[in-house]
């Protein structure tokens, strides 16, 4: 077994500890002012040992984003492979974007003022994982609201994911259910605006599951369709 092998066994959650120790110091510091030795300090690593996990301050805040775009898509394909409705499948997802900016807002803070940082190659690949993202909310949306095109459901969605991300502008210094609630039905106010609800056709017609009609695979959204923030936004 290797030295960086028994470390790894010595302390297997040490990479997710430099990743969440980074997380917060990017976002209350800024990207740029921080220091692999701050990193290290912060979870209780010696900055030498960062090194085992990361090659460089870049990659670490590669993989933060990765890891918080990995989780948004696989929550919102385990929505869409478990729920038929299409109506709830569609208040899921908004569900799950709401906890995701209330209760990670620094990281869409950090996506929001560092992914510029990074290496044009990982920004695309960023971008494409954005992408991939919000057209499972534009597909389904556009399903459940038949005659609406996709121009007009990338605009609604992207509308109502920068409202729910709008909550890490800011610090509204109200308690959590009331912040969720409100962010929760400013979303629906989007997503519903125009021609009438969502679902407004035979109920669950508009479903998707594991293999949705019409979804593209990943990275191949149309060019330009994806939002400043993480999942969003508007994050």
């Amino acid at each position: 077994m290797t030295d960086t092998e028994l470390i790894r066994a010595r302390d297997p959650d040490r990479r997710e500890k430099i990743l969440l120790a980074a997380g917060e110091q990017f976002a209350r510091r800024g990207y740029h002012a921080v220091s692999l030795a701050d990193i290290g300090a912060a979870a209780g690593i010696v900055g030498s040992g960062v090194y085992r996990h990361f090659t460089s301050k870049s990659s670490i805040l590669v993989a933060l984003l990765e890891q918080v775009m990995d989780r948004l898509l696989a929550e919102a394909e385990q929505v869409l492979a478990t729920e038929p409705d299409g109506a709830r499948q569609l208040a899921a997802l908004v569900r799950g974007q709401v906890a995701f900016a209330v209760d990670d807002r620094y990281l869409v803070r950090l996506y929001q003022r560092e992914v510029h940082a990074l290496p044009e190659a990982d920004r695309r690949r960023l971008r494409r994982l954005q992408r991939h993202y919000v057209e499972e909310w534009v597909h389904l949306l556009a399903e459940l609201r038949p005659g609406m095109g996709d121009g007009q459901a990338r605009a609604l969605v992207h509308a109502a994911i920068g409202a729910i991300q709008s909550v890490a502008s800011y610090d509204s210094g109200l308690p959590r259910q009331q912040q969720v609630d409100l962010l929760d039905r400013a979303a629906r106010a989007c997503l519903t605006s125009g021609s009438g609800p969502p679902g407004g056709g035979p109920r669950g017609g508009g479903s998707r599951g594991s293999a949705p009609r019409g979804s593209a695979p990943r990275g191949s959204a149309p060019r330009g369709s994806a939002p400043r923030g993480i999942g969003p936004p508007g994050p």
